[in-house]
């Protein structure tokens, strides 16, 4: 039962700002229940906060202030507060930064009110186009039916209002007044849906009878590319819907979203709330408060969605869901799919883990008992599963300058020339990834960095992958200052699409890498034109491999298998296992059976024989074996430490000190490693040292690591971070 208290009483209150704990205030005029947003003073500021139990006390009460207002919001409810504070301890994030997260909608405590809406009108074109008019229409256009404010559409065009205001009067832009927040229009979960095989009707009917009981429980959706998961989970949604409950679909990037939502559409007759970074903030306080009213009934978004305040969540699905964007990698570090079960057995609901290759935490799972799993071992329909190859490299006799082997060029070719479509490989955005002073030697680097700057000719820029720093591209060595000698090294699928212009002169080309489109939007709409036979020769980054339908391919080339093979990463095998399969997964998905061919020089390498062979099964069972072994996750406990600071010899001295301070750690059985400079020591201006904790599975880590990092006291300019489970180790 939700506690209401009476005015003048002590409350304590959880705020967004960076304090340590919960303040105390008085209950405002009619009082306040627990959970409620609410309005209070912080020095001269108004601050938002929760308000989160009975206030401490101990002082003169005279001199706590009261709140200020509760918001004009559904208080918190407190599986979301419960759901915060665990992941806080686990974590070991501060609470407000929790709180945060949490609170990711503009005008939270405005009332509800009119606004003035603008959206694409019923007049195709203006009296006369201008630059600035072709931009407001294209963001109109590339958004569909979403609607702005005046200042959104303006801002998101770079055109001023009065362009906007221009386009209204002559009916190309609508101008309405709306009420602020609209609910989500009603899903059918009736509405006719395709015809299920009898493998994916038992695998949606495991699914249905989960939901329908209303307790908690992970199922692992297990299916070869192209077997139908999607269709098998909607129908779980499906039943989420019919029993009056909320559903979440999280999907790992937002360019899948635009395809996946017109399937949605398709199945329930409507589209559903959308939550990812592409939202507008008017859609995002819509959807915020939709959600917590009970007034949307499907989410569709990326990871942060997962804290949205849902009046009664039943089902969350996690597709993809060994993709690495499901791990938060600054801010609040976490994994969303390891919390989308801790929300699920706090919500009492179901959770959907879904993926042709998935997380070997997953699987362990499975194995341990903790999970269900169901597997869909054929495609849909009439395809199968292409035959795979390798190319040993070392027998290809290629100029230094090319990356397309002989045996790849010669199936290309026949493809061409049978009307079929071929997908080139590589995972490595730009034209090339180190540009090299033939003078000097001197490899050109990021100012702010220690990684080296990407070559993006189409931009005529160099990029840093790892800070997002951009600079013109130098005519002269920024070192020795020699002109005309800076040469790129190596390709990126910029470079590898002249070679496929110069090898193929007749060939209709196509290059899909993420920094290429500004939005979903654009990029649904290039994936639209290739599946529809647009394109003989597809160039892509990793982007291609995530859920996407070509029906008129049949050749994967994969042109560098043995690239994620580099490097001490301990999941290095994995997730290059997970990729080449996810990748070669896409030939062959209609009735023409397709062909995978990995260009190699390691071709005896047991990873690239697991994945040829096909042998799911084996390959997990000997890599937790070999995890199992070493004690390492998901079979011990990792945890990293990040000190970073623009002085590098308080860094290191800090570090120094916490590895001569580890009785915390000690004894609890745990490891440490370090400190060392971190694999990109410096980033943004800021150089980085690392630890690395180690300790058995059961250990209880957080408690050490907090024991153990307190005794330390931090200098104002450094910055510590804790990753429990660290996904990566740069």
């Amino acid at each position: 039962m939700i506690r209401h208290f009476d005015q003048g009483t002590l409350i304590s209150v959880l705020t967004t700002q960076p304090l340590d704990r919960t303040l105390d205030y008085k209950a405002p005029e009619g009082g306040c229940f627990e959970g409620a947003f609410v309005e209070v003073p912080l020095g001269p500021r108004k601050v938002l906060g929760v308000v989160w139990g009975e206030g401490e006390g101990g002082y003169d009460l005279a001199k706590v202030r009261s709140v200020i207002r509760v918001l004009d919001a559904v208080p918190m409810r407190d599986e979301m507060r419960t759901l915060l504070t665990r992941i806080s301890e686990y974590t070991l994030t501060p609470m407000p930064a929790m709180l945060r997260l949490a609170t990711r909608s503009p005008g939270l405590g405005d009332p509800p009110s009119m606004r003035r809406i603008y959206r694409r009108g019923t007049t195709d074109e203006p009296d006369r186009w201008t630059p600035a008019r072709k931009k407001v229409v294209a963001v109109l256009d590339e958004y569909g039916g979403l609607s702005f404010t005046l200042k959104e559409l303006a801002d998101m065009a770079g055109v001023s209002t009065s362009v906007v205001k221009g386009l209204v009067t002559q009916g190309v832009v609508a101008e309405e007044e709306s009420p602020r927040d609209l609910p989500f229009p009603p899903l059918d979960p009736g509405r006719t849906s395709v015809d299920l095989t009898k493998e994916q009707k038992a695998a949606a009917d495991a699914l249905i009878k989960g939901v329908r009981a209303r307790e908690y429980g992970t199922t692992l959706l297990k299916g070869v590319t192209g077997s139908g998961k999607t269709e098998v989970y909607l129908e779980a949604v499906a039943a989420c819907l019919e029993e009056g409950r909320q559903a979440l679909v999280l999907l790992p990037e937002i360019a899948l979203t635009a395809e996946f939502l017109t399937r949605v559409e398709e199945r329930f007759g409507a589209r559903p709330a959308e939550w990812h970074s592409g939202v507008t903030m008017t859609e995002r306080r819509r959807v915020w408060r939709m959600v917590s009213e009970n007034n949307a009934q499907l989410v569709v978004g990326a990871r942060s969605a997962l804290f949205l305040p849902y009046a009664d969540i039943g089902l969350i699905v996690v597709d993809e869901e060994h993709d690495t964007s499901y791990k938060q990698e600054d801010g609040v570090l976490y994994n969303a799919r390891d919390m989308a079960v801790l929300r699920a057995s706090i919500n009492k609901s179901q959770v959907v883990l879904a993926s042709a290759t998935p997380s070997l935490e997953s699987w362990a799972n499975v194995e341990a008992g903790k999970y269900t799993r169901l597997t869909l071992t054929t495609r849909f329909g009439e395809a199968v599963m292409p035959d795979m190859r390798a190319i040993d490299m070392r027998a290809e006799q290629l100029p230094s300058n090319r990356w397309i082997s002989e045996t790849l060029r010669r199936e290309i070719t026949a493809r061409i020339e049978a009307g079929e479509q071929s997908l080139i490989f590589l995972n490595r955005r730009g034209y090339a990834p180190v540009t090299i002073c033939r003078a000097c030697g001197h490899q050109v680097g990021c100012d702010q960095c220690d990684a080296r700057m990407v070559e993006h000719r189409f931009q005529k820029r160099l990029m840093c992958h790892q800070c997002g720093e951009t600079k013109p591209m130098p005519k002269t060595c920024p070192s020795c200052e020699a002109e005309d000698r800076l040469a790129p090294v190596g390709p990126g699928v910029e470079r590898l699409g002249e070679e496929v212009v110069a090898l193929f002169p007749d060939a209709r080309i196509a290059v899909l890498s993420s920094d290429l489109f500004g939005s979903a939007r654009a990029l649904k709409a290039q994936i639209e034109e290739i599946a529809a036979g647009a394109a003989d020769i597809i160039i892509g980054t990793q982007i291609v491999a995530k859920g996407h339908n070509f029906p008129h391919l049949t050749l994967v080339g994969v042109i560098d298998a043995d690239l994620g093979l580099q490097g001490s990463d301990l999941r290095a095998a994995e997730r290059t296992f997970q990729l080449m399969r996810q990748v070669a997964g896409r030939a062959g998905r209609a009735e023409k059976p397709g062909l995978a061919l990995l260009q190699t020089y390691q071709p005896e390498h047991p990873v690239i024989r697991a994945i040829l062979s096909g042998d799911e099964e084996d390959f997990w069972r000997a890599e937790a074996a070999e995890r199992r072994q070493s004690g390492v996750p998901p079979y011990g406990r990792m945890a990293g430490i990040v000190l970073s600071s623009p002085d590098v010899q308080q860094v290191f001295d800090v570090g120094k000190a916490l590895a001569a301070r580890t009785d915390p750690l000690r004894r609890i059985g745990a490891q440490v490693y370090g400190p060392a400079a971190a694999p990109i020591a410096r980033i943004r201006g800021r150089h980085r040292v690392r630890l690395l904790v180690k300790a058995d599975k059961n250990a209880p880590l957080q408690p050490a690591l907090a024991a153990w990092v307190s005794q330390v006291k931090l200098p104002n300019n450094l910055r510590l971070s804790i990753d429990i489970d660290p996904q990566s180790f740069y």
